[in-house]
């Protein structure tokens, strides 16, 4: 059964994978990487962890491709929507927008605001009584806002436990290697002391990402999940390199990535 579950989550990050890099080549865009990046991740979340009316907050914005790539996956947007990125009058910006598509229920990208949403969803759903989860996937990188930090400390205060915090550990911004432009490690022990129930977890691997959902039901406190990821994952040429983050694709590159991205998932299928 789990092999099967992981199968599916293979085929559908294959999926999702070429559809936001054709989105990216069409709109001759940036912030490739980022999106490669959180891909299995935001994967996961919406189709082996979220309820129908679970929410999930993508704070690191500017990987809104990958988001509206699984939103069309699972029906909330067509390909004629896909097709509109970035062009005039569209909805499906280079940041989420507000109020305008299904499942996206904040405009995101201005880093460390993510979780303070993600929180007051938390509070007022145990005010409510109800049984909503609301995810939030924020960057390593948007750690560096104290905002992000006021977030946690209200979080782990009212225990919310219906807030799961996954963290994109790319291990790169914008301006460099997070370790060189304000150190966050160790990261775990530093958001476990604010009250969380922390797991690591490798960001590209269903089964590692299936093991931390199954660790994450069982805590009584809110939970952390820092997924290890390669930012610009199957971009040989800028993978693991800031240069992912703004620079568009050459076509020689978008045929490498499209090659990249399918021997990822033949390597991951041959080991199920």
């Amino acid at each position: 059964m789990e092999s099967q579950q992981h199968k599916d989550l293979l085929d559908k990050a294959l999926s999702i994978k070429k559809r936001f890099l054709g989105m990216y080549k069409s709109a001759n865009a940036g912030h490739v990487g980022c999106s490669l990046s959180v891909a299995e991740v935001i994967t996961f979340v919406r189709f082996a962890w979220m309820k129908e009316d679970d929410e999930i907050i993508l704070s690191k914005g500017h990987a809104a491709a990958s988001l509206y790539s699984v939103l069309a996956e699972d029906g909330t947007l067509s390909e004629d929507d896909i097709k509109t990125f970035y062009k005039n009058d569209t909805h499906l910006a280079a940041h989420p927008p507000v109020n305008k598509v299904k499942r996206i229920p904040f405009a995101t990208g201005s880093l460390g605001h993510g979780l303070s949403l993600a929180a007051g969803f938390g509070i007022s759903h145990k005010l409510k009584k109800n049984s909503k989860t609301t995810f939030c996937i924020t960057s390593d990188g948007e750690i560096n806002e104290g905002s992000t930090w006021e977030a946690a400390l209200f979080i782990a205060h009212h225990n919310l436990t219906n807030v799961v915090w996954l963290v994109d550990r790319n291990k790169l911004q914008g301006y460099g290697r997070t370790e060189d432009v304000m150190k966050l490690d160790p990261l775990d022990k530093k958001i476990e002391a604010f009250g969380f129930h922390v797991i690591i977890a490798e960001g590209h691997n269903f089964a590692s990402l299936t093991q931390a959902k199954e660790e994450a039901l069982k805590s009584n406190k809110p939970v952390a999940i820092i997924c290890n990821t390669t930012k610009g994952k199957g971009w040989t040429t800028y993978e693991d390199k800031v240069d992912c983050h703004y620079l568009p694709m050459k076509d020689d590159q978008y045929d490498i990535v499209q090659r990249e991205i399918e021997a990822f998932y033949n390597k991951a299928l041959s080991s199920i």
